[in-house]
């Protein structure tokens, strides 16, 4: 069984965009790991497992436009499912 089981993935693309800040507000106020958060000033790529997604699209959509989001159940591709 894992712990966090969703894996997270998405784009942000806005103005003005820090990564260094997104990373810090998602470590203090989502739990989760593996976090990946990359990209400059327009675009960010982000990657974190959770088992509240949509919390974090929810913070995210705050900043900008999200875009190529995917969600997959860790636990089910463990399983030989489809996630």
């Amino acid at each position: 069984m894992l712990e966090f089981k969703y894996d997270t993935q998405l784009l942000i693309e806005g103005e003005g965009l820090d990564e260094d800040e997104i990373n810090d507000y998602i470590l203090a106020n989502f739990k989760g790991d593996s976090l990946l958060c990359v990209g400059d000033e327009e675009l960010i790529k982000l990657h974190y497992h959770t088992n509240e997604p949509w919390r974090i699209l929810e913070y995210c959509s705050t900043l900008g436009e999200i875009f190529d989001i995917v969600v997959e159940d860790m636990d089910r591709q463990s399983r030989g499912l489809k996630g």
